[in-house]
């Protein structure tokens, strides 16, 4: 049977291409989605400038435990602001059997005129040891005053010793003699080293008394592991990670934690996604494949051929199909892979250093999945046949069967109402939770749609049949009886065009409520006339000498940050921002609904109402998180807000955040003036003052942030983008089989009586019931899907769809169903009727 099966696939190419299509984009995204998954967790960063080390000790995440449902379960949040140490560790660590050296390693936020481009930072002259740093030329620096840089700033700066050099910190310009070049062996790193007297670094570091990492060097003949060991016990006892081997580049490049939890969140998500919409996809497609086979499976049959036999040659087909799949869709999603590193790194999500890694391991299990579907749909779809006794088998080949089991139509009836209350739970929810109940929502309705597809498509056939009668008169009718008859057939359409518009429509539009409802909060909230920007940050000094600007009324120094919230279901990072208390409510307008915002002071806090309502929170009651690095804090809530979006949901005191901040330095600062006042060009002359500083209209950051959220959605919509492309590529093929399976009955229909132009007419009646029930429900479940979300998350119950986007949709699905049977239909058109009603289905 296996060799019929190999010479079944010469002979069935329409069907088998189709099949073969929907295997290989499968494999393809799939292993896409996995590659990226296993490159994010062997990514580890450049450990350049701790090349010296065994083992760094750093705060850089941190893992909370929660209960759920009864059971205690952890979770990892890398900090936002990375977290530092205190400075006496350091002193600890260095007594450790077998170190001889431990060097606290600060890193300060800097930015060389000489190179505006090059992304810098400052440190101590003795962390040089523990790359190690070797002297090219010159010295090392001995006064406040000089410091020494490494040969990518050298030469990208055209700077040597004895040259005078302007570096930006804390927020002022400053002027340093370059006393030497250094440089480490290995790969440059993701930033460039400026290293000071390791007394400027202390004075320069916003977080006075702690340094940002602690590396550890062994002393010559030392027992490695057992020094690792020693500095893992301490480090432990300090609430501290210990990072060894390939993992220290995770505590040297902060921004590599980020990047690798973002993309194996992104690849596991979206790859999850894709297996529920590839298991549709090839589970309608292969079906809907065996079924148009029933005639030659039935012959099979009639000719002695055992069910056995019959099952083992359909599974033989399918798997040579998903072999041959496997060999072009692996290197597929290699290639895809590839592409999409080069635009995470284009757009500043991953740092250059990110590489996509590993491929056999993901190749094996998403080709392994595929197959098991695949052979699994294949078993099904074959049981029916092979279970028909062979002197009934051609009999009930020629007979549609009925439109499913009463096992099937109450599974719908039951992932229905799970929808509905999916539904009410997306309705009283807020942030991640309500978006997750929406997704799965979504995944429901589909779900339940695809099982209850030959009723509904029996219902629909019996609702339109006066109006597709009335349009199309004769051919109408004819239509709307084949909808009937042929209900079970085409579960497949309307499973996938459903998809199509269902899933591309709530998931796509979603994205953009999300971005304009964040824009319009801000705009809306923005008192501000101007706003004061610097390179590199501005010091808290700015906002008060804006105050004292002619003509300013108030001017308030924003910091732009994130905080850990624990909840339920774990610990998520939350946005936030720090302003100064004093005149922010006339600055900003935060819609606040309860509470004030004027008593905002270092012991308080206030919150949106979405994030107060998600954690437990109440106005004047204690709201209990952590701050960007780490450390925990307990807040009196003074004020409930509703513009969480355009804002942050958490708004603090500035001084609250000192020194639990990088750069320990104003984003930017909001200035409001009185009505008709001119302080425009003094505040632009104020502005000048500060490096790479400007007076620019506030409608300017708020173009800046949708740039920023435009860039930040790419990869969600690329992704969606590739999966709903899925699904249309799905909806094509299930048309086209349908289409090239009708020869017979086309070519009886004309040997019978009906013109070239009725069946044509037939077509398209039946064609426009399709598309006109499958794009009613697929529109309804989005309209359902983002009606609930955005009224959890946004607070609106009437979601923002742009009428072109839904045009452009819906017409697009439209052209592609009609293209898709048009085509097919007319080429067999072509053929003369006697010769179509002697070729088999």
């Amino acid at each position: 049977m296996l060799h019929l099966a190999a010479q079944m696939l010469r002979f069935r190419k329409g069907g088998f291409t189709a099949t073969f299509v929907a295997l290989a984009a499968g494999v393809a995204i799939l292993t896409a989605c996995g590659l990226l998954v296993e490159s994010g967790l062997r990514y580890e960063g450049v450990h350049q400038r701790y090349d010296g080390t065994v083992a760094v000790v750093a705060d850089r995440d941190l893992t909370l435990s929660t209960e759920v449902l009864g059971e205690r379960e952890s979770t990892t949040v890398h900090l936002p602001e990375r977290g530092s140490l205190p400075a006496s560790l350091v002193r600890d660590l260095a007594r450790v059997p077998g170190v001889e050296n431990a060097v606290g390693d600060r890193s300060v936020a800097v930015m060389a005129a000489a190179a505006p481009g090059l992304p810098v930072a400052g440190h101590g002259w003795r962390s040089t040891a523990l790359a190690p740093y070797r002297t090219v030329s010159g010295r090392e620096p001995r006064s406040d005053g000089e410091l020494a840089v490494d040969t990518r700033l050298a030469g990208r700066g055209h700077v040597r010793p004895g040259d005078t050099t302007t570096v930006v910190t804390a927020g002022a310009a400053r002027r340093y003699r370059v006393s030497g070049v250094v440089e480490a062996a290995g790969a440059d790193g993701a930033k460039a080293a400026v290293f000071f007297t390791d007394a400027e670094a202390a004075r320069l570091d916003p977080h006075p008394g702690r340094v940002d990492a602690i590396g550890v060097l062994a002393a010559p003949g030392a027992d490695v592991p057992d020094v690792v060991a020693g500095v893992r016990r301490v480090a432990d006892g300090a609430g501290a990670t210990t990072y060894t081997g390939g993992g220290r580049g995770l505590a040297e490049e902060p921004e590599a934690a980020g990047a690798r939890e973002l993309v194996v969140q992104a690849g596991a998500s979206f790859g999850g996604y894709a297996a529920m919409i590839v298991v549709f996809v090839l589970a309608g497609t292969i079906g809907l494949s065996v079924r148009h086979r029933r005639r030659d499976l039935a012959l099979l049959r009639a000719v002695a051929a055992t069910p056995g036999q019959v099952r083992l040659m359909v599974l033989g087909e399918v798997g040579l199909l998903s072999v041959i799949a496997a060999l072009v869709g692996a290197p597929a999603g290699w290639g895809c892979a590839l592409w999409t590193r080069e635009q995470l790194v284009s757009r500043g999500f991953v740092p250059e250093s990110f590489t996509v890694r590993g491929g056999p391991l993901s190749a094996l299990a998403v080709t392994g999945t595929v197959v098991a579907v695949a052979l699994l749909s294949a078993w099904i779809a074959a049981l029916r046949t092979t279970r028909v006794r062979p002197t009934e088998a051609l009999g009930e080949a020629a007979v549609e069967r009925g439109p499913g089991g009463r096992v099937r139509r109450v599974s719908g009836l039951v992932l229905l109402a799970v929808a509905a209350g999916l539904t009410g739970l997306t309705g009283v929810t807020d942030g991640e939770t309500a978006l997750g109940a929406a997704v799965s929502m979504l995944y429901t309705f589909v779900l339940a749609v695809a099982l209850l597809a030959p009723w509904i498509n029996q219902g629909a056939a019996r609702l339109l049949a006066p109006v597709l009668r009335a349009v199309w008169g004769d051919s109408g009718y004819l239509a709307a009886a084949n909808l009937r008859a042929n209900a079970r057939g085409m579960v497949a359409v309307l499973t996938a065009l459903v998809l199509s518009v269902g899933f591309g429509g709530a998931v796509w539009f979603l994205q953009d409520n999300l971005e304009r409802q964040t824009v319009a909060q801000h705009h809306d909230g923005t008192l501000a006339q101007y706003a004061l920007t610097g390179g590199a940050g501005l010091p808290a000094s700015a906002a008060e000498r804006a105050r004292a600007v002619p003509g300013v009324v108030a001017a308030t120094g924003v910091r732009r940050t994130a905080v850990v919230v624990q909840n339920d279901l774990g610990a998520q990072s939350v946005t936030a921002q720090g302003v100064d208390r004093q005149g922010a409510d006339r600055t900003m307008d935060l819609g606040v609904r309860s509470g004030d915002l004027a008593d905002l002071r270092e012991d308080t806090v206030a919150v949106s109402v979405t994030q107060a309502r998600a954690a437990g929170w109440r106005l004047g009651g204690d709201a209990r998180f952590r701050l960007g690095d780490g450390t925990p804090v307990t807040l009196r809530v003074v004020a409930l807000y509703d513009r969480g979006w355009g804002f942050g949901d958490v708004t603090l005191d500035n001084r609250t955040l000192a020194g639990h901040t990088v750069t320990g330095l104003d984003d930017h600062v909001l200035v409001r003036t009185e009505p008709g006042a001119d302080a425009g060009a003094a505040l632009a002359d104020l502005a000048a003052e500060y490096p790479a500083g400007a007076a620019v209209p506030a409608d300017r950051l708020t173009g800046e942030l949708a740039q920023d959220l435009a860039v930040g959605a790419w990869l969600n919509k690329a992704l969606i983008t590739v999966l709903v492309g899925y699904a249309v590529l799905a909806a094509a093929n299930t048309l086209v089989m349908a289409a090239l399976a009708r020869g017979r009955e086309l070519s009886l229909l004309r040997l019978v009586g009906m013109t070239h132009r009725q069946v044509k007419r037939m077509v398209h009646a039946e064609q426009a019931g399709l598309l006109g029930v499958a794009i009613t429900i697929g529109a309804a479940i989005a309209v359902v899907t983002l009606s609930s979300v955005v009224g959890a998350v946004a607070g609106e119950r009437v979601p923002y769809v742009p009428v072109l986007g839904w045009v452009t949709m819906v017409g697009g699905t439209a052209a592609l169903a009609l293209t898709a049977t048009v085509l097919p239909i007319g080429r067999l058109l072509r053929t003369p009727p006697v010769e179509g009603i002697g070729v088999r289905e």
